[in-house]
């Protein structure tokens, strides 16, 4: 009975590690597009954004696509230079840093909102702020020190201000990570005042998960250009000739007057629809960046 048993445990066992094997197989000969987007936000939101716009890609393109998440931003700009993946949703600064470390990688497309994208600053309103000056003397966090919204852009207003980030605040700023982070630290009274996206703060507000008795923006900075998306320069050479082209038409057909699949995703990217951009259009991004040492030439 027991070499019955035996014999029928290695049999499967046996079949199982064939199945495996010949998936494996069938899975390695077959090129995968990989897409990824940086983690500004809760895991949860980011899984089911970017698992919708994997279907949504896999039909379009006629590739399997799937979604590689990253821990942090460098991570997402070392993985899409070591070509991990093909195709990012960037900040302005993390693009930048992408298209620099690898070679004829283009910006395709972005939301409207991002060709005058905004930080806000939030703090508790009984303190009573309504000028960057009056930052000065108190605790500050920005987001992760790679985001746009999150730190770039708002370190560089501060310091048009004439705030001195070095000895003016109470103690160094902090680096929360995340947007969702930023704000929460400063509900909570770990910081006086944080720095995030716009566009995440209206979206939390809006869902009422914000007390804003505890916290409220204080200062709305100027525009700017942010979140891209960034394909690999040989994307062709790995799927085929006009792969790029269709890609790019495929983001741009995302548009809520559609309804259905691609008004979904419009709407977990906080948007209606998305709209071609260029390389060019963040050179101010990383002229910044480079005087504040961000970015070395």
């Amino acid at each position: 009975m027991r070499a019955t048993l035996r014999r029928i445990y290695l049999s499967s066992l046996l079949v199982i590690t064939v199945a495996l094997v010949a998936n494996a197989c069938s899975a390695k000969g077959e090129a995968v597009l990989y897409i990824g987007g940086i983690p500004d936000q809760d895991v949860s939101l980011l899984e089911a954004r970017f698992g919708r716009l994997a279907e949504y890609l896999a039909y379009q393109l006629n590739v399997e696509v799937q979604y590689l998440p990253s821990s942090h931003y460098s991570a997402l700009v070392t993985g899409f230079k070591n070509n991990d993946l093909q195709l990012g949703w960037f900040g302005g600064l993390t693009g930048v840093q992408a298209r620099l470390a690898t070679p004829n990688a283009q910006a395709l497309a972005q939301r409207p909102r991002d060709e005058n994208f905004h930080s806000v600053f939030v703090a508790d309103p009984a303190l009573g702020l309504s000028n960057l000056t009056q930052v000065a003397g108190l605790s500050l966090t920005f987001g992760s020190e790679s985001s746009t919204s999150g730190h770039l852009m708002p370190r560089s207003f501060l310091i048009d201000a004439g705030v001195d980030l070095e000895s003016d605040l109470n103690g160094p700023p902090s680096y929360s990570g995340s947007h969702d982070v930023t704000w929460k630290l400063v509900e909570s009274g770990a910081f006086h005042v944080g720095a995030l996206n716009e566009a995440v703060w209206e979206a939390r507000v809006a869902s009422r998960e914000v007390d804003l008795t505890k916290v409220d923006v204080f200062y709305r900075t100027p525009p700017y250009y942010d979140y891209h998306w960034v394909v690999r320069g040989d994307l062709d050479a790995t799927f085929g000739e006009g792969t790029t082209k269709r890609l790019r038409q495929a983001l741009l057909s995302i548009d809520t007057s559609r309804g259905g699949e691609e008004a979904e995703i419009a709407e977990a990217f906080q948007t209606d629809r998305f709209i071609a951009t260029n390389n060019d259009n963040y050179k101010a991004i990383e002229e910044i960046a480079t005087t504040l040492g961000i970015i070395e030439r």
